[in-house]
């Protein structure tokens, strides 16, 4: 496994103080919860598996956003790449959010809609005010975004056996997949040179 420079990055709690559920029992596939119609954050259908690891809350995680976004949106467009996106908790009200996008996008699951939706939480990480369901909610309504709310419990536990699979402790950290081959990339300067490379394929 290569693992690209440390530039700007959050480093994450020990996963034993993950507040996503802690399960014994991996699958790093998620088709046992599919079967429940619940929606993933994943795009694309391309052969290189690509996990991006973001939590709203993180500084570096934003800044790399206008970079990296344009670059996911063509390798998942050109059928280049799977995309899955993976929300990490770091801060207080990080599974808060993570589950406010899981909310939207079991309303409405594309890849634009997903984008637009994590800008919009990312950017909502700037109201000090915006920390509880209530505000989210009133936040998603003035924005005309549709959410259905669920029991993402599956979903966090599939997060979590990801996490621990790609043995990630920091954001923004990128898994690129190809074959037996994986490579972890952290850093958005490492993530985004990661990603041009696999556009000129």
């Amino acid at each position: 496994m290569k693992i690209g420079k440390n530039s700007m990055k959050c480093t994450l709690v020990p996963l034993l103080t993950l507040f996503f559920t802690t399960i014994a029992l991996f699958f790093v596939s998620h088709g046992d919860v599919k079967a429940q119609n619940v929606s993933f954050p994943t795009y694309g259908s391309g052969a290189v598996q690509v996990r991006m690891y973001t939590d709203f809350f993180c500084p570096p995680c934003r800044g790399m956003k206008p970079a990296v976004e344009p670059v996911l949106k063509d390798l998942v467009k050109r059928n280049i790449i799977t995309l899955t996106m993976v929300d990490t908790p770091f801060y207080r009200y990080s599974g808060l959010y993570a589950r406010y996008f899981l909310y939207a996008i079991q309303a409405k699951n594309d890849f634009e809609h997903a984008m637009m939706v994590r800008n919009t939480l990312f950017e909502a990480t700037d109201n000090k005010h915006i920390t509880t369901a209530e505000r989210i909610e009133d936040l998603f309504r003035n924005k005309k975004i549709p959410f259905t709310a669920f029991d993402p419990k599956s979903t966090f536990e599939w997060f979590n056996s990801l996490l621990q699979y790609d043995k990630v402790n920091a954001t923004p950290s990128c898994v690129i997949v190809r074959g037996d081959n994986m490579e972890m990339f952290v850093g958005g300067e490492d993530i985004i040179n990661a990603l041009q490379k696999l556009q000129q394929q």
